[in-house]
Order: C-alpha cells, then sequence, then structure tokens
C-alpha cells in the first residue's frame, strides 16, 4: 500500500473548478447543482483504496451531517478503471450504497477535473464556500489504516466549523494521505512527482 500526500495546488480563496460529470447511470452533476447554500465538499475517491474505505462510513455520517447546516458533499472517481477495474462504474453504485453515501459519486473518466483541483490521493478533501472558493484542502483526520485509531473526522469538521462561523481557515492543515490517483498512460501532470 503506497502513500502519497494531497498536491494543496489550489489555496484557500481561489475558485474551485467547474465540473460538470456523470454518475454510474450517466445522470450529469455539474459543480453548481452539486453544491449547498452554505457550500460544498468535494472528496476524490475510488472503491479500492485501503486509505477510503477506511474512512468511508465515517465521510457517509458527516457528509449527513453537514448536509443539515447546508453544505453538501460531492465524491469523484478519477481513477483509471481500464487498469482498475475494481474502480469501474459499474462497482461504484455499489460501493456507494454499502457505506451508505447519500450524495453523488461521479466519474472522471478524462481526468481532467482530478487535474484541476490538484488532487493527488484518494481520499483528497476540497472545502468549497458558499461563494465557490476554497476554503479547505487537506486531512479528514489524522487516523490511517491500520493505526489503531479511530476514524473522527476532527480536521474536516473543524473546517466546516470555521467556514461556517465566517473565522479563518486552518493556517497549515495537514495534507490528505492515501493512494495515488490512478493516472492513465500518459495522462500524469506535469506537477505530479512519481517520488513522493
Amino acid at each position: 500500500m503506497s502513500e502519497v500526500l494531497s498536491s494543496f495546488r489550489l489555496r484557500p480563496g481561489d475558485p474551485a473548478p467547474d465540473f460538470a460529470l456523470p454518475d454510474a447511470a450517466g445522470q450529469i452533476t455539474t459543480r453548481t447543482a452539486a453544491s449547498g447554500p452554505a457550500g460544498l465538499l468535494v472528496m476524490f475517491a475510488c472503491n479500492h483504496c485501503p486509505f477510503v474505505i477506511h474512512l468511508a462510513a465515517a465521510v457517509g455520517d458527516l457528509a449527513r451531517e453537514i448536509t443539515a447546516l447546508g453544505v453538501h458533499t460531492v465524491a469523484i472517481n478519477s481513477n483509471d478503471a481500464a487498469r482498475h477495474p475494481e474502480d469501474e462504474p459499474a462497482r461504484m453504485t455499489e460501493f456507494a450504497a454499502d457505506y451508505r453515501w447519500d450524495f453523488s459519486y461521479l466519474i472522471d473518466d478524462s481526468q481532467d477535473v482530478a487535474k484541476a483541483y490538484g488532487a493527488a490521493c484518494t481520499p483528497d478533501f476540497f472545502l468549497v464556500d458558499g461563494q465557490g472558493r476554497l476554503f479547505y484542502t487537506g486531512q479528514f483526520d489524522d487516523s490511517r489504516p491500520r493505526s489503531g485509531q479511530a476514524v473522527h473526522g476532527g480536521d474536516l469538521r473543524e473546517a466546516v466549523r470555521r467556514m461556517l462561523a465566517g473565522e479563518q481557515p486552518l493556517a497549515r492543515p495537514y495534507p490528505s494521505s492515501g493512494c495515488n490517483i490512478k493516472w492513465k498512460p500518459g495522462n500524469q501532470p506535469r506537477w505530479w512527482n512519481t517520488n513522493r
């Protein structure tokens, strides 16, 4: 299990990149349509990564919690499903149901949306405010697979609290960690560093 860290290419205050992506049934969702009145949590995810599996149920719980506060959630799968069939769309619906994801789970087949956000790993989290600007990118919490520490979502929960309270974002958030996004051959972004 390799671990990489998110790239922090987007900074707080930057406009969040738009997207229009299908789910496994072909239903298109845009960033604007996915957003709640107070913001949007964008998570880059996949079906097989142990880091995603470790957090998946807690992400579903947090999504329900913040939906009540006006912050909606969307997950995006940018992995190369041709080379990693466990991440193919047919399995995404079952995965989302298993972990009670009551939000859209979208397919970024071109991988352009992952590149636009600077997503580097699964899971990678981007919290966008009600004006469509990035407020936070960083880890869900400091738990890791096989660490023995319970998943608590403390980092992301604090980021949501600060955003809704009109406070400043965390000055130095800890980046997400997880499995690298599975780029298609020849499609790795120029900023991607395979040695990290």
